[in-house]
Formats: C-alpha cells, sequence, structure tokens
C-alpha cells in the first residue's frame, strides 16, 4: 500500500503560498506599470546635450577606462542589454538613437553591467559561473518535481527542489548585480554632467522601478520555492504519521 500524500501539507503548502501570492504579484505587477510609464514618460523628455543612448553608453564606458565594448542597435522595446559573450551592449532603437533622460539612463545602465565585467565584478562573476547550473534547473526542476507528485516519490521531488532552488539562487545574485549597475550608472552621469539634476532626478527613476522588477522576480521565485519545500515537509509528516498509525 503507498504512503499517504497530500492531505494537510498540501492544504498548509498551497494556503500560504496563495496568501502570500497576493501582495508578491501586485508587486510585480505594480513594478512592471512602473517601468513601463517611467520609460514612456522620460523618453518624451530630451535632456539638455542632446546625448543620444549610444553616446551616453560609450561616454560611461570611457569614464571607466574601458574600450573593447561594442555598442549596437537591436529591436524591441526594453530589449536593452549586454552580452559578455560577445563583449557587446545591445541598445533598442528607442534608445540608441534617442536623445531622451529616459535613453541615457538605461544606456548608461548597461555600459554599468560592461565595466562590472572589465573589473571583475565579484557578484557578476558568480552569476555568469552559475548560469549552466542554472539553465539546468530550469530544464529540470519542473519535470522532477511533476514525476515525484504522480509517483509518491519524496527523493524526486526533493532533487526537483534543489534544482529549483538553483535558479532562485540566480534571481538572488542577479540584485547586487543590477544594482550596481545602476549605481555605477548613475554616478557616472552625475560626475561627468551628462545630464542636470533634474534630468539626473528622471533617470534614477526609470532605473528604480526596473530595479523593482528583479525584487519581484526573486520574491516570485522565493515563493514557489517555500510551498515545495512545504508540500516537501508535510507530505513527509503525513507519511510518518501514516507508518506510525499502521503499526499502532
Amino acid at each position: 500500500m503507498p504512503y499517504y500524500y497530500g492531505g494537510y501539507g498540501d492544504f498548509l503548502a498551497n494556503n500560504i503560498y496563495f496568501l502570500l501570492l497576493i501582495p508578491v504579484m501586485i508587486l510585480s505587477l505594480w513594478a512592471q506599470v512602473q517601468v513601463s510609464g517611467s520609460f514612456d514618460k522620460y523618453s518624451r523628455v530630451s535632456n539638455r546635450r542632446r546625448l543620444t543612448g549610444a553616446q551616453a553608453a560609450e561616454a560611461v564606458l570611457r569614464a571607466n577606462g574601458v574600450y573593447d565594448v561594442s555598442i549596437t542597435s537591436t529591436r524591441g522595446k526594453l530589449t536593452d542589454h549586454y552580452d559578455p559573450r560577445d563583449n557587446t551592449i545591445y541598445l533598442s532603437q528607442a534608445v540608441y538613437s534617442s536623445a531622451t533622460v529616459a535613453a541615457v539612463g538605461v544606456a548608461a545602465h548597461e555600459a554599468g553591467h560592461a565595466v562590472q565585467y572589465a573589473v571583475g565584478y565579484a557578484p557578476v562573476r558568480l552569476r555568469s559561473a552559475i548560469v549552466p547550473v542554472t539553465n539546468l534547473g530550469s530544464r529540470c526542476s519542473m519535470i522532477l518535481l511533476l514525476i515525484g507528485l504522480l509517483f509518491y516519490s519524496q527523493s524526486l521531488f526533493l532533487v526537483g527542489i534543489l534544482l529549483f532552488s538553483l535558479t532562485t539562487f540566480f534571481q538572488l545574485v542577479t540584485l547586487p548585480v543590477e544594482f550596481n549597475a545602476s549605481r555605477r550608472a548613475l554616478e557616472t552621469i552625475e560626475g561627468r554632467n551628462l545630464l542636470d539634476h533634474e534630468e539626473l532626478t528622471g533617470a534614477r527613476k526609470v532605473l528604480r522601478a526596473a530595479a523593482l522588477t528583479y525584487v519581484a522576480a526573486l520574491l516570485m521565485s522565493a515563493l514557489q520555492l517555500l510551498r515545495y519545500v512545504l508540500i516537501f515537509l508535510g507530505r513527509n509528516g503525513g507519511r510518518d504519521g501514516h507508518r506510525g498509525g499502521g503499526r499502532g
């Protein structure tokens, strides 16, 4: 006869999960609205120096002694990123050639990532190192969790939890990387007078809104991990209780 799975353990895990899910989802939605709203608002505000996003990124790189990074345009909205594999900053068309406050802020942030790699910033090196195992965890965790649930295998379920925890850890490591890139960007913008005081406030708002999305992603991942852990612990308790009851 198979051990008893489910019951109060699953009930408790699901109730705690959905209770905490509501504020996390609200934060996530609010962060997305803030990012889109802030970017759209300050994309309509031209900076007084008429500095484009591409020029701002180059200025941040030069100010930090980095000269070997390429800057190019890419399609899409808010698709801006730095790719360490080819040492290139990819800026969306709305950022690359636009002389707006938002364009300068976003481009400088991506340049901040390039500077991190150039100086060997520890958290970004750690994040790069765990990318392969994180990808493995992302691909395999849900499969093992599902198999563990369907076939009553706590061992497979535990392995699934451990693999899923890698994605949560990746989200955790991402936070200091993103915050530091924004700090480097804003310090250079201010130090090199790329934007005036009022414009700098706008750029800071854009980057703070973007940072919130990473906080929300971490909370969502941590909450999902907590749910799996509670299910695992609850089912272990249910199994042990069933064994004890059978021996009485």
